[in-house]
């Protein structure tokens, strides 16, 4: 990677600039939760006060500012609390990356309330490319869900739900799956019935319902009975 290929992560903290150099796709995926190494990161050998003018923070100013002048743990601060830099080309790739997570998180979590049945992640897409919905990229995806939701909502009958299902596994499977499907969502019943069959109640994002039924049967060889006891 070329040295332009790296941007400026800027802090301003009790009036002071603090700037550090690093990688933005790993810089934002860091930022996000990802577990990344922050060495791996960063790319400045020192925390500056302007990186253009090659001004270094001197020891006591990072000290007086941050309570230590421990480079690394600067960074971390100042990754996720700060800014990035972005060139436009980096910030809308980095947009499309948010926009993916949050379509991808309303498609797990929603249905159509009608019909109760999971919404597909075009059309989710679509319904937010046509409302032109806004999206940040320094919130969090569970921030900016209920907003969007909301937004989309007018051209596309939504509702963030979760759904209680049902699930008997035969006695050939019980023993064999049972720790598998207890992880499959929070569990709200699980007894063993006279037959030996396993009976659990799952609860879990409404829009999972058939990612649920499909692992099931997998692990069951399609034999177990999978129905939806509620959405709510």
């Amino acid at each position: 990677m070329s040295k332009k290929e790296y941007v400026i992560a800027r802090m301003i903290v009790k009036g002071k600039k603090f700037e550090i150099l690093v990688e933005p796709e790993r810089a934002y995926r860091f930022r996000e939760g990802e577990a990344l190494q922050v060495e791996d990161i960063i790319v400045s050998d020192y925390i500056y006060k302007d990186i253009k003018k090659g001004l270094k923070a001197s020891p006591n100013e990072l000290i007086d500012t941050f309570r230590t002048d421990d480079m690394y743990k600067i960074a971390i601060e100042i990754i996720k609390n700060g800014e990035l830099q972005l060139t436009a080309d980096q910030r809308r790739e980095l947009l499309e990356m948010k926009k993916k997570q949050i379509i991808y998180y309303i498609s797990r979590s929603a249905v159509d309330p009608k019909t109760r049945t999971p919404i597909p992640p075009t059309r989710i897409e679509k319904a937010i490319d046509e409302v032109r919905v806004g999206i940040d990229l320094y919130k969090s995806v569970e921030e900016q869900v209920p907003s969007i939701v909301k937004a989309i909502s007018r051209v596309l009958p939504i509702k963030i739900a979760k759904a209680l299902m049902q699930v008997i596994i035969p006695p050939e499977f019980g023993h064999k799956v049972a720790g598998q499907i207890l992880r499959l969502g929070e569990v709200r019943k699980n007894v063993w019935l006279a037959d030996g069959s396993l009976l659990v109640e799952l609860e879990i994002p409404a829009g999972l319902q058939n990612e649920l039924i499909e692992r099931i049967n997998t692990l069951t060889k399609g034999k177990a009975n999978v129905k939806v006891l509620n959405i709510v």
